[in-house]
């Protein structure tokens, strides 16, 4: 119930402060968004990128024959076998995830061990590739080096560690 009310405060609270510093808000917000025209244009093609990629990615059945190598590794860890697509996407397509995490919803109930796991896996990373995609964009650094394999990395270790927490929990 309180949560109707947060986008009405939030805006009455910038107003009230937009008063007090005397500043036009209405400026202020075209002036961002303006400014805002460049970057979506620069970083538009690194985006639709990404986005081809992961297509490409599902569409090959690339995704399922990573999911049945890397099923084993995952139950191994304790990651339940049902989660390795999720595992595998979460990186590249946060939509994609989403989607996943539904079918699963639907599957499982939401209230399973394993809907609860693939809720703590979304929330606990983002998506690597588009994350860097925008940031390396944007800085003068060209040499992605170790950051995407630590990003990777730090992603695998949320997915061991959100299942271990659920199964404590």
């Amino acid at each position: 119930m309180i949560s109707s009310y947060i986008m009405p405060i939030l805006i009455f609270v910038l107003l009230v402060f937009a008063t007090i510093k005397k500043t036009k808000p209405y400026n202020s917000f075209v002036v961002g968004a303006k400014e805002s025209l460049p970057l979506v244009f620069d970083i538009f093609a690194y985006i639709v990128a990404v986005f081809v990629f992961i297509e490409i990615f599902d569409a090959s059945g690339l995704s399922d024959v990573l999911t049945n190598i890397l099923s084993p590794v995952f139950n191994f860890l304790g990651i339940p076998v049902e989660l390795t697509k999720l595992a595998i996407l979460k990186p590249f397509s946060g939509s994609g995830g989403l989607a996943i995490l539904q079918n699963i919803f639907d599957t499982y109930g939401v209230d399973s061990y394993i809907s609860r796991c693939a809720s703590v896996i979304l929330a606990s990373s983002d998506t690597v590739f588009y994350v860097s995609t925008v940031y390396f964009s944007k800085t003068s650094v060209k040499k992605l080096g170790i950051a995407i394999p630590i990003a990777l990395f730090a992603t695998f270790l949320s997915v061991i560690l959100s299942c271990l927490f659920c199964r404590i929990m």
